[in-house]
């Protein structure tokens, strides 16, 4: 199925999802369809610094990364897959449960998530998107910004909610909450722009 043939105003599940065409990409919340923008280059360089770490990390570990496109599917309820309303194409996804891994991602809620903003996605990401993390229960949620060189890490406190942001800028170390042991130079990060 085309844009052409996407109701925007329509509700969809992932079996409607799983039909429209490779050549858009495209995202489910609450069963209403958003079309994603082409990503620009420090976009995609700040996605492929951070990944590069993360799997350099990730080695013979039971956790893995992937970046987008990859189909993270949140359920609301004990739906079945075809049924879910909420598919989003995360700029990484950090997943820790391989048996959840299906079809073209994951069924069910990634440790971590990582957005890079850009003035067409900051609404998404910092509303609509948030909120789907935050009561999908994802521990971790990383905003990034690359024209001011800054993430702010949100973290999914014992109420179910996230907390203050901690906010870090390309002269930080950033340590992760859900790999103890393992810390992001995000002067490499930042390193391409």
């Amino acid at each position: 199925m085309s844009i052409a043939q996407i109701n925007q105003n329509g509700r969809y599940t992932y079996k409607e999802y799983l039909t429209w065409s490779e050549e858009e990409k495209w995202e489910l919340i609450d069963g209403t369809p958003y079309m994603q923008a082409a990503p620009s280059w420090q976009h995609q360089a700040i996605i492929g610094n951070i990944i590069t770490q993360f799997n350099n990390y990730l080695q013979g570990k039971s956790c893995f990364a992937f970046p987008a496109p990859f189909d993270v599917r949140l359920p609301e309820g004990d739906e079945e897959d075809e049924d879910i309303s909420t598919v989003l194409q995360p700029d990484i996804a950090i997943v820790c449960d391989k048996s959840r891994l299906s079809k073209t991602g994951y069924l069910g809620v990634p440790s971590l998530i990582v957005e890079v903003v850009s003035p067409s996605t900051s609404k998404m990401d910092r509303v609509f998107k948030f909120n789907k993390y935050e009561q999908a229960g994802v521990k971790e949620y990383w905003i990034v910004e690359p024209d001011g060189k800054v993430v702010s890490v949100f973290t999914l406190q014992s109420n179910n909610r996230y907390g203050r942001p901690e906010t870090y800028t390309e002269e930080h170390k950033l340590k992760i909450s859900i790999l103890p042991d393992f810390v992001v130079d995000l002067s490499q990060v930042f390193a391409a722009i």
